[in-house]
């Protein structure tokens, strides 16, 4: 492994008089409390200070996530993705990582990572703004369904009771709705004596499923709302529909809270298994994101969120025991056992949401401790058991979900992918925010090129900062096509990028003793380490990456016996793959080859799923019936699956 640290020595720099020495900081007792003063930026440029008090010794990164101030991060504090990007105000000491991630002058104004300075005193935090609000598919591929939902009301004109006629109120309601065999929770006989009189007895009977939730005054027939939701591991979306007539009312997503424990569930499961109220933490950030979002399109949409009678909730299976508060270690370790396949009916109160007090909350089922609900969702919208096509749906991300049917039978896996599409363990690498470069061209001989040989897509249309996951994607392709980068994935000589693309050549440099492609450089004389650069590693991340994911259908093909010349159409799921090109996915091997018009970037079909399964009672039945119909492989226990790696590395 090459080392890329930057040419520097922390040691000359301060003999130079270029960086204040460190002073000797005194040891702690472990005794009493130290005072952590975070000021949080905000996208707004606004600031919002915050003071906390935590025993000596914690690092500043754990100190702000037991009090809710998220600091970016995707490795969950560990030291390793380098994200936890903080400014100390007084002198504390520089490690190798901080080294590796910030120049002199960053060091010397205080820049640290915050998984790595140890609280030993008081001290004052800057935390610079996190992206809340990155890129995501908010719609995607779905189906047109008989609207039938689970919730119903029914207005109704009682006769009020007299001496003849002493029948119980529940027993007078029920009896003009005598279609349905309902129960009655607790809450509604409360409210039942005091609303029937109230309304004259003309009141309208709230119903789902076989319960009868709420009986509200007069006729509200024409207002019943479902709330469905994509509880993602990094982004959580939530659309808003009108029950009446299936039309979706607002939708909003937002980063998932949990996001400072890690970006991805490994490591989500291994802060609950390090520290026993982890778990009860990461419960309440879900409930906080899902509650924010509720608020949000009922807001937009200007709809009473007491009419807010059902949810749908779509996803993973660690996302989905977090959310419900369930202990998600045996998920972590072998052998990947789920608490359970299929989950009851819950209270929407139980997952934080402020909607009506007794709105039911409907999780989709899990195939597996790495394929779940929201896979089930993806399957129940584009129809794979319906199709009788060769269809593969990839779901792109940390732990990348395939679907493979033949049109009778279908087989499920994961792929451990990694953090490379989320940005993560990539040098330059963020999320898809204002900033991200996503779109890269590379044009060799760039002399009748108006926009010069690297043409960059960045989000926002703004200064670049970094390299989301299309953009890497999109990056790696172009070099793969110009011919910078070998089918080995190594960057070619110096000699052999001046012959092969002349006005590319001089942007193939170095980071210290790594090498590196410069995609953006701010102005002439910036230092290569402070540019927007590929470097050699990131092109193994995504080596990696790519290699698991086709690795996996690759396997899939072989237990239907099919090779990749009989698929006939990829679905590319989920955020990632909405933004995904193509040809650049065909290009490094991601999907299999074929013309990219039968690659069809799927959008958030997840989402989909969970709107389907709120007008229609028959779709949520279908999301049941494909756990029996879906073959779960499991790659993991594969005597050849690292054969089979390491042959789809190449390019």
């Amino acid at each position: 492994m090459t080392d890329d640290r930057p040419d520097f020595s922390l040691e000359e720099l301060r003999r130079e008089g270029l960086l204040e020495p460190v002073p000797e900081i005194p040891g702690h007792d472990g005794s009493g409390r130290v005072e952590l003063a975070f000021t949080v930026g905000s996208a707004g440029g606004t600031t919002s200070p915050r003071a906390v008090r935590v025993p000596p010794g914690v690092s500043v990164f754990d100190a702000a996530s037991w009090n809710g101030i998220a600091i970016d991060s995707t490795c969950g504090g560990h030291g390793t993705c380098r994200k936890c990007r903080v400014r100390v105000e007084a002198a504390v000491p520089v490690t190798r990582h901080d080294e590796r991630t910030f120049t002199p002058a960053e060091l010397s104004e205080g820049w640290r990572l915050a998984c790595l300075v140890a609280a030993t005193r008081d001290l004052a935090v800057d935390v610079p703004p996190l992206t809340t609000r990155p890129k995501a598919a908010t719609v995607g591929v779905g189906r047109q369904v008989i609207l039938r939902p689970a919730v119903q009301k029914r207005y109704v004109e009682l006769a009020e009771p007299t001496l003849a006629d002493q029948r119980t109120d529940v027993v007078r309601l029920l009896a003009a709705i005598d279609d349905l065999e309902l129960t009655c929770d607790l809450a509604v006989l409360r409210r039942l004596p005091t609303v029937l009189r109230e309304a004259d007895f003309k009141v309208t009977a709230v119903v789902v499923d076989e319960a009868l939730v709420d009986v509200e005054p007069g006729d509200t027939t024409g207002s019943r709302y479902g709330l469905a939701v994509d509880l993602g591991t990094t982004t959580v979306v939530a659309t808003l529909l009108d029950l009446d007539t299936g039309t979706p009312l607002a939708v909003s997503s937002m980063l998932n809270r949990q996001q400072p424990f890690g970006g991805d569930v490994i490591t989500r499961i291994s802060a609950t298994m390090l520290d026993p109220e982890a778990l009860g933490r990461l419960q309440r950030a879900a409930a906080e994101t899902l509650a924010e979002l509720a608020a949000e399109v009922c807001a937009e949409a200007g709809v009473d969120p007491g009419r807010v009678y059902e949810v749908a909730l779509a996803g993973n299976a660690t996302m989905t025991a977090l959310a419900l508060g369930i202990d998600p270690e045996p998920l972590g370790v072998a052998p990947f056992v789920m608490s359970t396949a299929s989950f009851p009916t819950v209270l929407a109160a139980d997952l934080g949401l402020v909607v009506h007090p007794r709105a039911r909350a409907t999780v989709f089922p899990s195939l597996g401790a790495y394929v779940g609900g929201d896979i089930v969702a993806g399957m129940l919208a584009t129809g794979m058991d319906r199709d009788k096509r060769t269809r593969l749906m990839i779901d792109v991300g940390t732990n990348c979900e395939i679907v493979l049917s033949d049109g009778d039978r279908i087989v499920a896996t994961a792929a451990p992918a990694g953090p490379a599409f989320e940005g993560g363990a990539i040098r330059c690498g963020m999320r898809a925010d204002d900033g991200a470069i996503e779109v890269v061209r590379l044009h060799p001989a760039a002399a009748d090129q108006p926009a010069g040989p690297v043409e960059l897509g960045v989000i926002g249309h703004v200064e670049p900062r970094g390299l989301c996951g299309s953009g890497l994607v999109d990056a790696v392709s172009e070099l793969v096509r110009v011919g910078l980068l070998d089918p080995s994935g190594r960057f070619v000589p110096e000699e052999v990028a001046a012959q092969e693309a002349p006005a590319l050549a001089d942007r193939l440099t170095r980071v210290g003793e790594e090498r590196v492609f410069v995609l953006h450089r701010p102005s002439p004389d910036t230092p290569v380490a402070e540019c927007v650069y590929l470097s050699q590693r990131d092109v193994r991340e995504l080596q990696f990456a790519k290699a698991a994911i086709s690795t996996g259908w690759t396997l899939l093909l072989e237990e239907l016996g099919l090779t990749a010349d009989d698929v006939q159409q990829v679905l590319l799921a989920g955020s990632f793959g909405s933004y995904l090109s193509p040809a650049a996915a065909v290009r490094i091997g991601l999907v299999p080859s074929l013309p990219v018009l039968r690659i069809v970037s799927a959008g958030n079909v997840a989402g989909e799923g969970a709107k389907m399964v709120l007008l229609s009672l028959r779709e949520r039945a279908g999301a049941d019936t494909l756990l029996e119909e879906v073959t779960y492989v499991e790659l993991s226990d594969r005597a050849d699956f690292n054969d089979r790696f390491v042959e789809q590395l190449a390019f």
